[in-house]
């Protein structure tokens, strides 16, 4: 492990549970892309001859794309994961609260609970979703679930009822287990799942083969293993000498394993830091 890489370790703390659907936990009143503020963005080096592979899915992946495109990279859509929504039916108890730690989560919140449920999302993106989808009370975290625990119990009490929690498969266990240990109780619910995708298009094989692929954003361990699973192994070699940027430090570890030497980990696990992590790429 390099110094850098230590360091960048050392500022991170936890990374959130779902890296994948969580866009990023972006500051109030910007504009540019991912809440880039003003002049961050002309900060990312205009390179119009290199290609990026964006490997995020629906929704965040056409977002990203046109923030890496406006940075002046020409972007490649190579999602790693499918979102299968799940249906939650309604819940025949009082529920004083909804907890979401994605974004993904917003369709089955609204199957199953009233739109004046409070909700308390993990971070701005997933927030504004909610809100869009015609939630009348929601609070955003501005984080990652550390940040998500501390609201809840500052917020909430056990007293007041049960708490929804709505995550993807395999998600969210942790978080349930944090809250059930200060008194409240949990419904835990999947909201979604993300299975791997089969095939990567023709598109990005032939960009790989060319050597026209210089960076590959990866959004969390789990999308990793999902595009190396459809990548063709007489393409590893070409894949294995762009650079990767991640979010996380298993990330990172799968990717070195894999043959990568050059992986930056963003100094937040958002996508915000992604972006700003793929300009300082030089």
């Amino acid at each position: 492990m390099t110094a850098s890489s230590s360091r960048k370790k050392a500022a991170r703390g936890r990374v959130p549970f779902n890296v994948e659907t969580e866009e990023a936990s972006l500051p109030e009143g910007t504009s540019a892309p991912y809440g880039l503020k003003k002049g961050e963005l002309e900060d990312v080096p205009a390179r119009h001859s290199t290609g990026v592979i964006v490997t995020r899915p629906e929704p965040g992946l056409s977002e990203t794309m046109a923030a890496v495109q406006a940075a002046g990279w020409r972007a490649y859509s190579s999602p790693s994961l499918e979102i299968l929504p799940r249906i939650v039916p309604p819940l025949r108890r009082k529920i004083q609260a909804v907890v979401l730690t994605s974004g993904q989560a917003v369709p089955a919140a609204g199957q199953a609970v009233p739109l004046d449920t409070p909700v308390y999302a993990v971070g701005d993106r997933t927030a504004q979703r909610a809100q869009a989808a015609g939630f009348t009370h929601v609070v955003s975290a501005q984080g990652d679930a550390d940040a998500l625990a501390t609201l809840l119990r500052d917020a909430l009490t056990p007293q007041a009822g049960l708490l929804l929690l709505l995550s993807g498969a395999g998600q969210g266990t942790a978080l349930a287990a944090d809250l059930r240990q200060v008194g409240f109780r949990v419904v835990r619910r999947v909201a979604y799942e993300a299975r791997p995708v089969h095939e990567m298009s023709a598109e990005v094989q032939r960009v790989l083969a060319a050597g026209q692929i210089t960076h590959i954003l990866f959004f969390s361990a789990e999308s990793v293993r999902g595009w190396l699973k459809a990548l063709p192994g007489s393409l590893l070699s070409q894949a294995a000498a762009a650079t990767a940027i991640v979010m996380s430090e298993a990330a990172e570890d799968i990717l070195r394993h894999a043959g990568w030497q050059d992986v930056r980990v963003a100094t937040q696990p958002n996508a915000a830091a992604l972006l700003l992590a793929l300009g300082a790429c030089r």
